[in-house]
């Protein structure tokens, strides 16, 4: 009797551990298989073409649009959904153009000291579908970024970096997940 009910423990724990074992793998599998940013794409889009961005805001910064196009692409390459490729060959298109970039005091302490100002840029996005030939969507996309006063010059250029950091990653996941 006792070594019945030895081998039944024995038979329950067996299959305890054979359980816990399947949960995990169901719940590894599951979580690996999950992707946020290419579960919407259609199957037919494979690749993205970018385009130099253009400069219409006026600002006389240099070499916005080339930062801009250099953030783009490279947050397509990191995400990996789209190929970015050429635009004879690709099977998407994303036409971007900066519209504005102002800089303006954003904190005024007492006695109307600017303690630090803030960098917005808008960009006005169209995507297109170069397979069903049509317009995916077309949206101005804008954020900011905050410099301290105190550091004119180098807070500015990292605020402006920030932003179109920020602005890349908007259009980069209204590309790959807005569908």
């Amino acid at each position: 009797m006792i070594l019945q009910n030895k081998k039944n423990k024995l038979v329950v724990i067996a299959l305890i551990n054979l359980l816990f074992v399947v949960l995990i793998a169901i719940n590894f599998t599951s979580c690996c298989a999950y992707s946020f940013t290419g579960a919407s794409v259609p199957e037919h889009l494979k690749t993205i073409a970018i385009p130099i961005a253009d400069d219409r805001s006026g600002s006389g910064e240099p070499s916005l649009r080339e930062k801009l196009t250099q953030k783009l692409i490279q947050k397509f390459i990191d995400d990996n959904t789209l190929q970015v490729g050429e635009r004879t060959s690709a099977n998407a298109l994303l036409e971007c153009s900066v519209v504005s970039l102002s800089d303006a005091p954003a904190i005024v302490s007492a006695g109307e000291s600017i303690q630090s100002r803030r960098v917005t840029i808008g960009v006005k996005v169209i995507y297109r579908d170069l397979v069903k030939r049509k317009t995916v969507f077309e949206k101005t996309f804008s954020n900011y970024s905050d410099y301290q006063s105190s550091n004119p010059v180098e807070g500015r250029t990292s605020a402006i970096e920030a932003a179109l950091d920020l602005i890349s990653e908007d259009i980069l996941l209204d590309t790959v997940s807005g569908w």
